[in-house]
């Protein structure tokens, strides 16, 4: 079997650069651990910022998006009762579209059948060979066959723990990681979302976000030590702590229902580079994760795929390689701005454990700060709605 490009992952990084490189006439095959299923079952964020909101018009998988997605012109931050909001629109001239990770894959999947994609679901044993020569190809099993494709170029999209990223020497490969001790609570619920925009809330017994998929399902999150499971926290226990730890006007206009999904995430910072080695590029979260505090983990997916698919273009129309060369730093330079960004947010909104009470103070002085500063406020909005590419 052969192809241009050979795609490890079938997440929404993987299936975006297929997506813009087959409009291109560039010909690559996906290749997936789980089955569709699976991958579309997956609950994830849902902020775009407008970059990824453009690149998924660019691939022509907007429409949904434009139809009942989400813009919004800011966001309200909390500190106790205190509250204020911060003015994307009007800070920057731009807004962020809630549109979320499950409908993005499940129109990149469509697009993907109509055109009669290939495809290999439930892969193992996937073992990208020879990536440092002019030659590359990956092996892997399907159906209990031994599968070989030969191609040009191997696009690492398979996630924190693929084999994409591992396949870079350890001598070359640096990897850098910060774990946070303590995950995030989250639930879904069939219920009209508290506020027509999110609200990040620091509150002494923890960090609480208030967010949704659309005007009727809803998704909140509540700050949790990583001891904490699901087991441990009924429906009801949950929506009283939040109440606790949200505004009271909010509170009070809260309305609860069943959770429809309930889970605890762990919080890391991580990033690895080179992001790319020999005929390897690694775009998503197979080079690197972010808090979710700063809605950046799809949008840096998409910024990688925008560069790496750009590097193609130039590449295979004008047999140019230097954007192909350039990727790595480029991809880098965008997501340690993005990871400062994440890291920063996190650190002022979340109590960390055995925080001393000074620590505490000066994150509540730091949210005053930005309460009351014009420019701190332009540089929250600047981050939150993405910086160019």
């Amino acid at each position: 079997m052969r192809t241009q490009v050979c795609i490890v992952g079938g997440g929404p990084a993987g299936l975006l650069l297929s997506q813009l490189l087959h409009l291109k006439g560039i010909d690559s095959v996906l290749l997936e651990q789980r089955t569709q299923n699976y991958v579309l079952s997956r609950i994830r964020a849902g902020v775009l910022e407008l970059g990824t909101v453009d690149l998924l018009r660019k691939a022509g998988v907007s429409a949904r998006m434009d139809r009942h997605g989400i813009p919004h012109d800011g966001v309200s931050i909390a500190c106790g009762n205190q509250e204020f909001r911060i003015d994307f629109r009007q800070l920057t001239g731009k807004p962020v579209m809630i549109w979320g990770q499950t409908e993005l894959t499940a129109d990149l999947y469509d697009a993907r059948d109509e055109r009669n994609a290939q495809t290999f679901f439930e892969v193992r044993a996937v073992n990208p060979q020879k990536v440092d020569t002019d030659n590359p190809f990956v092996t892997f099993i399907h159906n209990g066959t031994v599968h070989r494709i030969d191609c040009e170029f191997v696009a690492g999209c398979d996630g924190f723990h693929g084999v994409c990223r591992k396949a870079i020497p350890d001598t070359v490969r640096r990897e850098y990681e910060r774990a946070y001790p303590f995950g995030w609570l989250g639930v879904l619920s069939e219920t009209p979302p508290v506020s027509s925009e999110l609200i990040y809330s620091a509150h002494p017994r923890g960090f609480a976000l208030c967010s949704m998929r659309n005007q009727s399902l809803s998704r909140y999150y509540l700050q949790c030590p990583m001891t904490d499971r699901t087991e441990d926290w009924s429906d009801n226990a949950f929506w009283d702590e939040l109440r606790r730890r949200i505004p009271e006007a909010a509170a009070d206009t809260l309305e609860t229902g069943p959770s429809i999904e309930k889970s605890i995430a762990p919080l890391r910072s991580f990033f690895c580079e080179p992001m790319s080695w020999g005929r390897l590029f690694l775009a998503g979260d197979s080079a690197h994760i972010v808090p979710p505090t700063g809605a950046k983990g799809l949008n840096l997916a998409a910024s990688d795929v925008h560069y790496l698919y750009h590097a193609f273009l130039l590449h295979y129309r004008e047999g140019d390689s230097s954007g192909l060369s350039e990727y790595s730093s480029k991809a880098v330079a965008r997501v340690l701005k993005a990871m400062r960004f994440a890291w920063w947010f996190t650190n002022i909104m979340h109590l960390l454990p055995d925080q001393p009470e000074f620590d505490r103070r000066m994150q509540e002085a730091e949210i005053d700060f930005i309460k009351d500063s014009d420019s701190a406020q332009s540089m929250l909005a600047e981050n939150y709605v993405g910086l160019p590419y």
